[in-house]
């Protein structure tokens, strides 16, 4: 499934950038947990350690901040200049995830951002082309499949 070159509105955008960044960063940073935490081998994130990490979405308005530590992906408010920042557009950032976008090719065509520490930005890339990540596919973002998927859980835990 082909998925249309899409922009948020700006008037959505700019009613986004106004809400306060540590509530989305405890997201964003459970749900990495959540996806990533037994997948990526906590060694091969130990030069991240302590490092303050923005991934800026920069058409919807809004910037996760993140560190890494030992336990796995911790939110951080924002405040001082991070370490490294990532930006791109949500789009671009779901080609990403989905694997059908190179960051290599989104990085030289400019749709994807690198400012601070740019050995940083390597290491994170390494890594992420170095480890099986599961094939994300956005049906399963849905609420059926979700839902689907937590009952399931949520019987298997009660046997």
């Amino acid at each position: 499934m082909n998925l249309p070159t899409f922009k948020f509105p700006k008037p959505l955008g700019a009613a986004l950038s106004l809400l306060p960044t540590y509530p989305h960063s405890l997201l964003f940073s459970q749900a990495l947990n959540l996806a990533l935490g037994r997948i990526i081998q906590p060694a091969l994130l130990e030069p991240l350690h302590g490092k303050l990490v923005s991934i800026r979405v920069t058409d919807v308005g809004i910037s996760f901040f993140f560190s890494i530590n030992s336990t796995g992906f911790v939110a951080c408010k924002a405040g001082k200049t991070p370490d490294l920042t990532i930006s791109a557009s949500a789009y671009d950032f779901i080609m990403l995830g989905t694997r059908k976008e190179d960051p290599d090719t989104l990085f030289f065509s400019r749709r994807l951002v690198v400012e601070g520490d740019t050995e940083l930005g390597l290491i994170a890339k390494n890594t992420l082309d170095a480890v099986e990540l599961p094939k994300l596919e956005l049906f399963q973002l849905m609420p059926g499949p979700v839902l689907e998927k937590a009952a399931s859980r949520l019987l298997a835990a009660g046997r």
